[in-house]
Protein backbone atom coordinates (compact mmCIF):
# COMPACT_ATOMS: atom_id res chain seq x y z
CA UNK A 1 0.00 0.00 0.00
CA UNK A 2 1.65 2.98 -0.77
CA UNK A 3 -1.87 5.96 -0.58
CA UNK A 4 -0.86 9.33 -1.05
CA UNK A 5 -4.57 10.57 -0.45
CA UNK A 6 -5.80 11.80 2.66
CA UNK A 7 -7.07 9.25 5.17
CA UNK A 8 -10.83 8.67 6.30
CA UNK A 9 -12.43 7.73 9.54
CA UNK A 10 -12.29 4.22 10.22
CA UNK A 11 -13.20 2.26 13.33
CA UNK A 12 -11.21 -0.17 15.04
CA UNK A 13 -11.90 -4.33 14.20
CA UNK A 14 -14.52 -5.28 16.83
CA UNK A 15 -14.45 -8.85 16.35
CA UNK A 16 -11.64 -10.88 18.13
CA UNK A 17 -10.50 -14.13 17.39
CA UNK A 18 -11.82 -16.95 20.14
CA UNK A 19 -10.23 -16.80 23.12
CA UNK A 20 -8.78 -13.21 22.71
CA UNK A 21 -9.39 -11.10 25.94
CA UNK A 22 -11.19 -7.79 25.08
CA UNK A 23 -9.25 -5.01 25.01
CA UNK A 24 -7.64 -2.72 22.21
CA UNK A 25 -5.66 -4.36 18.81
CA UNK A 26 -2.60 -2.73 20.07
CA UNK A 27 -2.32 -4.07 23.80
CA UNK A 28 -2.36 -7.68 22.49
CA UNK A 29 0.12 -6.52 19.82
CA UNK A 30 2.48 -5.60 22.92
CA UNK A 31 1.69 -8.38 24.66
CA UNK A 32 2.99 -10.53 21.73
CA UNK A 33 5.90 -8.55 21.27
CA UNK A 34 6.50 -8.21 25.17
CA UNK A 35 6.63 -12.61 25.26
CA UNK A 36 9.06 -12.16 22.72
CA UNK A 37 11.47 -10.45 25.50
CA UNK A 38 11.85 -6.87 22.47
CA UNK A 39 11.40 -4.51 24.83
CA UNK A 40 14.96 -4.73 26.85
CA UNK A 41 17.96 -2.92 26.64
CA UNK A 42 20.51 -4.53 24.70
CA UNK A 43 23.97 -2.39 26.62
CA UNK A 44 25.97 -4.37 24.36
CA UNK A 45 25.11 -3.69 21.19
CA UNK A 46 24.61 0.13 21.78
CA UNK A 47 28.25 0.26 23.23
CA UNK A 48 29.81 -1.69 20.19
CA UNK A 49 27.57 0.58 17.63
CA UNK A 50 28.22 3.90 19.85
CA UNK A 51 32.01 2.81 20.70
CA UNK A 52 32.26 2.74 16.53
CA UNK A 53 30.89 5.89 15.59
CA UNK A 54 33.43 8.07 18.07
CA UNK A 55 35.92 5.83 16.54
CA UNK A 56 35.07 7.45 13.59
CA UNK A 57 34.56 10.56 14.29
CA UNK A 58 38.30 10.62 16.14
CA UNK A 59 39.60 9.23 13.29
CA UNK A 60 38.36 12.14 11.02
CA UNK A 61 39.38 14.80 13.16
CA UNK A 62 42.71 13.19 12.87
CA UNK A 63 42.76 12.73 9.55
CA UNK A 64 41.52 16.42 9.53
CA UNK A 65 44.71 17.46 11.82
CA UNK A 66 47.46 15.58 9.89
CA UNK A 67 46.33 16.69 6.16
CA UNK A 68 46.59 19.91 7.00
CA UNK A 69 45.90 23.16 4.29
CA UNK A 70 45.18 20.55 1.42
CA UNK A 71 42.07 20.19 -0.81
CA UNK A 72 42.52 16.62 0.57
CA UNK A 73 40.11 17.97 3.20
CA UNK A 74 37.63 17.82 1.22
CA UNK A 75 37.53 13.96 1.58
CA UNK A 76 37.42 14.58 5.39
CA UNK A 77 33.97 16.43 5.28
CA UNK A 78 32.80 13.73 2.82
CA UNK A 79 33.39 11.39 5.81
CA UNK A 80 32.56 13.16 8.68
CA UNK A 81 28.67 13.99 6.59
CA UNK A 82 28.76 10.44 7.62
CA UNK A 83 29.76 10.49 10.79
CA UNK A 84 27.68 13.57 11.83
CA UNK A 85 24.27 11.23 10.46
CA UNK A 86 25.16 8.64 12.69
CA UNK A 87 25.55 10.67 15.46
CA UNK A 88 22.37 12.58 14.73
CA UNK A 89 20.90 8.55 15.09
CA UNK A 90 22.79 7.83 18.09
CA UNK A 91 21.00 11.51 19.40
CA UNK A 92 17.19 9.65 18.24
CA UNK A 93 18.32 7.07 20.20
CA UNK A 94 19.20 8.68 23.02
CA UNK A 95 16.11 10.32 23.21
CA UNK A 96 13.54 7.94 23.31
CA UNK A 97 15.33 6.11 25.57
CA UNK A 98 16.44 3.27 23.72
CA UNK A 99 19.37 3.00 25.30
CA UNK A 100 18.74 3.95 29.05
CA UNK A 101 15.81 3.37 30.87
CA UNK A 102 16.10 6.11 33.40
CA UNK A 103 15.66 9.84 32.18
CA UNK A 104 18.80 11.72 33.44
CA UNK A 105 21.50 10.12 31.52
CA UNK A 106 19.46 9.56 28.01
CA UNK A 107 18.91 13.63 28.20
CA UNK A 108 22.84 13.85 29.50
CA UNK A 109 24.27 11.33 26.63
CA UNK A 110 21.69 13.48 23.86
CA UNK A 111 22.81 16.62 24.92
CA UNK A 112 26.31 15.94 24.63
CA UNK A 113 25.49 14.23 21.70
CA UNK A 114 23.07 16.52 19.55
CA UNK A 115 23.90 19.65 20.92
CA UNK A 116 28.15 20.33 21.27
CA UNK A 117 28.98 17.26 18.66
CA UNK A 118 26.19 17.63 16.00
CA UNK A 119 25.15 21.80 16.62
CA UNK A 120 21.61 20.91 17.03
CA UNK A 121 19.54 21.66 19.87
CA UNK A 122 18.10 18.41 22.03
CA UNK A 123 15.56 19.94 23.69
CA UNK A 124 13.93 21.99 20.57
CA UNK A 125 14.16 18.63 18.67
CA UNK A 126 12.82 16.59 21.26
CA UNK A 127 9.70 18.18 21.71
CA UNK A 128 9.05 18.60 17.94
CA UNK A 129 9.72 14.86 17.24
CA UNK A 130 7.20 14.15 20.40
CA UNK A 131 4.83 15.87 18.46
CA UNK A 132 5.44 13.85 15.43
CA UNK A 133 5.04 10.30 17.05
CA UNK A 134 1.91 11.35 18.76
CA UNK A 135 0.31 12.54 15.54
CA UNK A 136 2.40 11.27 12.50
CA UNK A 137 1.14 12.85 8.95
CA UNK A 138 -1.31 15.24 10.80
CA UNK A 139 -1.88 18.18 8.56
CA UNK A 140 -2.40 19.98 11.53
CA UNK A 141 -0.43 18.38 14.79
CA UNK A 142 2.83 16.93 12.93
CA UNK A 143 5.33 19.39 12.41
CA UNK A 144 7.20 16.98 10.25
CA UNK A 145 4.30 17.87 7.26
CA UNK A 146 4.12 21.33 8.16
CA UNK A 147 3.82 24.00 5.07
CA UNK A 148 6.63 25.96 6.04
CA UNK A 149 8.32 25.33 2.45
CA UNK A 150 7.07 22.91 1.34
CA UNK A 151 3.38 21.03 0.91
CA UNK A 152 2.18 17.79 1.63
CA UNK A 153 -0.89 18.16 0.67
CA UNK A 154 -3.68 19.60 -1.80
CA UNK A 155 -5.41 21.27 1.15
CA UNK A 156 -2.27 22.99 1.92
CA UNK A 157 -1.87 23.58 -1.33
CA UNK A 158 -4.27 25.62 -1.80
CA UNK A 159 -3.81 27.40 0.66
CA UNK A 160 -0.19 27.97 0.44
CA UNK A 161 0.98 31.78 0.32
CA UNK A 162 4.73 33.49 -0.18
CA UNK A 163 7.97 30.65 -0.33
CA UNK A 164 5.59 27.61 -0.26
CA UNK A 165 3.69 28.25 -2.81
CA UNK A 166 7.16 29.05 -4.96
CA UNK A 167 8.37 26.17 -4.44
CA UNK A 168 5.73 23.85 -3.87
CA UNK A 169 5.05 24.08 -7.79
CA UNK A 170 8.51 22.30 -8.41
CA UNK A 171 8.84 20.35 -4.65
CA UNK A 172 9.93 17.33 -5.98
CA UNK A 173 12.25 18.11 -7.97
CA UNK A 174 13.87 20.84 -5.54
CA UNK A 175 13.99 18.59 -2.67
CA UNK A 176 16.97 17.24 -2.67
CA UNK A 177 19.17 20.73 -3.42
CA UNK A 178 17.02 21.85 -0.39
CA UNK A 179 17.95 18.87 1.73
CA UNK A 180 21.67 20.30 1.61
CA UNK A 181 20.49 22.96 3.87
CA UNK A 182 18.98 21.02 6.19
CA UNK A 183 22.02 20.96 8.78
CA UNK A 184 22.16 24.50 8.98
CA UNK A 185 18.54 24.92 8.75
CA UNK A 186 18.45 22.37 12.04
CA UNK A 187 21.40 24.97 13.92
CA UNK A 188 19.10 27.65 12.44
CA UNK A 189 16.33 26.60 14.51
CA UNK A 190 17.71 25.61 17.61
CA UNK A 191 19.13 28.70 18.04
CA UNK A 192 16.23 30.40 17.41
CA UNK A 193 14.07 27.91 20.02
CA UNK A 194 16.51 28.82 22.84
CA UNK A 195 14.07 32.17 23.28
CA UNK A 196 11.16 29.57 23.84
CA UNK A 197 9.43 29.20 26.77
CA UNK A 198 9.17 25.53 26.11
CA UNK A 199 13.05 25.35 27.14
CA UNK A 200 14.14 23.87 29.88
CA UNK A 201 17.85 24.33 29.90
CA UNK A 202 18.48 27.25 27.38
CA UNK A 203 21.40 28.25 29.22
CA UNK A 204 23.11 24.92 28.98
CA UNK A 205 21.78 24.69 25.79
CA UNK A 206 22.99 27.91 24.53
CA UNK A 207 26.42 26.93 25.68
CA UNK A 208 27.10 23.76 24.06
CA UNK A 209 25.78 25.12 20.71
CA UNK A 210 27.91 27.95 20.84
CA UNK A 211 31.09 25.55 22.40
CA UNK A 212 29.81 23.19 19.16
CA UNK A 213 30.84 26.20 16.70
CA UNK A 214 33.52 27.65 18.43
CA UNK A 215 35.21 24.47 18.05
CA UNK A 216 33.93 23.67 14.46
CA UNK A 217 34.81 27.06 12.49
CA UNK A 218 37.38 27.67 14.89
CA UNK A 219 39.35 24.34 13.84
CA UNK A 220 38.74 25.08 10.32
CA UNK A 221 39.80 28.37 9.67
CA UNK A 222 42.49 28.47 11.76
CA UNK A 223 43.72 25.15 10.03
CA UNK A 224 42.39 26.27 6.21
CA UNK A 225 42.67 29.27 4.41
CA UNK A 226 39.18 30.81 3.97
CA UNK A 227 38.89 29.78 0.75
CA UNK A 228 39.43 25.82 2.01
CA UNK A 229 37.68 26.22 4.67
CA UNK A 230 34.20 27.59 3.07
CA UNK A 231 34.91 24.98 0.39
CA UNK A 232 34.89 22.19 3.43
CA UNK A 233 31.84 23.95 5.44
CA UNK A 234 29.73 23.31 1.79
CA UNK A 235 30.71 19.93 0.96
CA UNK A 236 29.87 18.90 4.92
CA UNK A 237 27.16 20.44 5.62
CA UNK A 238 25.31 20.02 2.49
CA UNK A 239 26.31 15.95 2.55
CA UNK A 240 25.16 15.71 6.14
CA UNK A 241 21.73 17.12 5.08
CA UNK A 242 21.39 15.09 2.17
CA UNK A 243 22.25 11.98 4.35
CA UNK A 244 19.48 12.62 7.00
CA UNK A 245 17.17 13.79 4.75
CA UNK A 246 17.74 10.21 2.97
CA UNK A 247 17.18 8.47 6.38
CA UNK A 248 13.50 10.42 7.52
CA UNK A 249 11.65 11.34 4.53
CA UNK A 250 11.50 7.49 2.95
CA UNK A 251 9.35 6.96 6.54
CA UNK A 252 6.16 8.73 6.12
CA UNK A 253 6.57 11.13 3.05
CA UNK A 254 4.40 9.50 0.54
CA UNK A 255 2.08 7.78 2.84
CA UNK A 256 -1.43 8.61 3.59
CA UNK A 257 -2.22 12.10 5.57
CA UNK A 258 -4.95 12.74 8.69
CA UNK A 259 -7.01 15.25 8.43
CA UNK A 260 -8.32 17.42 11.72
CA UNK A 261 -11.45 15.42 13.36
CA UNK A 262 -10.48 11.73 11.83
CA UNK A 263 -10.45 9.39 14.47
CA UNK A 264 -8.26 6.46 14.48
CA UNK A 265 -7.16 4.38 17.07
CA UNK A 266 -3.35 4.17 18.30
CA UNK A 267 -2.09 1.24 15.82
CA UNK A 268 -3.98 2.54 13.14
CA UNK A 269 -2.95 6.12 13.03
CA UNK A 270 1.30 4.52 12.98
CA UNK A 271 1.05 1.81 11.11
CA UNK A 272 -1.13 3.32 8.03
CA UNK A 273 0.98 6.65 8.10
CA UNK A 274 4.40 4.92 8.17
CA UNK A 275 6.31 3.18 5.73
CA UNK A 276 8.77 0.57 6.16
CA UNK A 277 12.08 0.05 3.98
CA UNK A 278 13.67 -3.44 3.03
CA UNK A 279 17.51 -3.91 2.36
CA UNK A 280 19.11 -5.71 4.34
CA UNK A 281 22.38 -4.94 6.73
CA UNK A 282 22.95 -1.74 4.67
CA UNK A 283 19.98 -0.28 5.18
CA UNK A 284 19.96 -1.06 8.78
CA UNK A 285 23.02 0.67 9.18
CA UNK A 286 22.31 3.23 6.80
CA UNK A 287 19.34 4.18 8.91
CA UNK A 288 20.24 3.30 11.68
CA UNK A 289 17.00 0.97 12.09
CA UNK A 290 14.95 3.78 11.02
CA UNK A 291 13.71 1.44 8.34
CA UNK A 292 11.51 -0.22 10.56
CA UNK A 293 9.45 3.01 10.79
CA UNK A 294 6.38 1.17 11.67
CA UNK A 295 7.81 -0.72 14.71
CA UNK A 296 9.26 1.95 16.03
CA UNK A 297 6.35 3.98 15.75
CA UNK A 298 4.57 1.43 17.79
CA UNK A 299 7.24 1.21 20.29
CA UNK A 300 9.72 4.11 20.17
CA UNK A 301 11.55 2.50 23.50
CA UNK A 302 12.52 -0.75 21.45
CA UNK A 303 16.28 -0.92 21.55
CA UNK A 304 17.28 -1.13 17.61
CA UNK A 305 18.26 -4.48 17.07
CA UNK A 306 14.77 -6.01 18.11
CA UNK A 307 13.31 -4.02 15.47
CA UNK A 308 13.67 -6.70 12.54
CA UNK A 309 11.88 -9.27 14.92
CA UNK A 310 9.41 -6.98 15.81
CA UNK A 311 8.38 -6.75 12.18
CA UNK A 312 7.67 -10.39 11.46
CA UNK A 313 5.22 -10.64 14.24
CA UNK A 314 3.93 -6.85 13.72
CA UNK A 315 3.35 -7.72 9.77
CA UNK A 316 1.59 -11.18 10.53
CA UNK A 317 -0.74 -9.31 13.43
CA UNK A 318 -1.57 -6.56 10.53
CA UNK A 319 -2.73 -9.16 8.13
CA UNK A 320 -4.90 -11.16 10.97
CA UNK A 321 -6.77 -7.36 11.60
CA UNK A 322 -6.77 -6.72 7.71
CA UNK A 323 -5.06 -3.82 7.99
CA UNK A 324 -2.37 -2.60 5.44
CA UNK A 325 1.17 -2.50 6.15
CA UNK A 326 3.37 -1.13 3.54
CA UNK A 327 7.13 -1.52 2.80
CA UNK A 328 9.64 -1.81 -0.05
CA UNK A 329 12.92 -1.00 -1.01
CA UNK A 330 14.83 2.03 -0.39
CA UNK A 331 14.79 3.91 -3.85
CA UNK A 332 11.20 2.79 -4.15
CA UNK A 333 10.96 4.51 -1.18
CA UNK A 334 12.01 7.94 -2.50
CA UNK A 335 9.91 7.23 -5.42
CA UNK A 336 6.88 6.86 -3.82
CA UNK A 337 7.54 10.47 -1.68
CA UNK A 338 8.84 12.49 -4.65
CA UNK A 339 5.44 11.20 -6.65
CA UNK A 340 3.67 11.80 -3.65
CA UNK A 341 5.40 15.59 -3.72
CA UNK A 342 4.90 16.46 -7.50
CA UNK A 343 0.96 15.26 -7.14
CA UNK A 344 0.53 17.57 -4.28
CA UNK A 345 1.66 20.63 -5.97
CA UNK A 346 0.00 19.72 -9.57
CA UNK A 347 -2.56 22.43 -7.95
CA UNK A 348 0.27 25.31 -7.85
CA UNK A 349 1.43 24.55 -11.43
CA UNK A 350 -1.78 24.75 -12.83
CA UNK A 351 -2.88 27.86 -11.29
CA UNK A 352 -0.18 29.70 -13.40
Amino acid sequence: MANPTVLVETSPAREREKGREKGSDFSELSRRIADAGLLRRRPLYYTVRFGAVALALAGGVAAFLVLGDSWSQLLVAVALAVVFGQLGLAAHDLAHRQVFTRRRPSEAGGLLVANLLLGMSYGWWMNKHTRHHANPNHEEKDPDVSPDILVWSRRQASKAQGLPRFIGKHQAALFFPLLTLEGLNLSFNSFKALRSPSMKRPVLEGALLVAHFVLYFGGLFTLLSPGKALAFIAVHQALFGIYLGSVFAPNHKGMPMIEEGTRLDFLRRQVLTSRNVRGGWFVDAFMGGLNYQIEHHLFPSMPTPALGRAQAITERYCAELGVPYHQTGLLASHREALRHMRSVGEPLRAAR
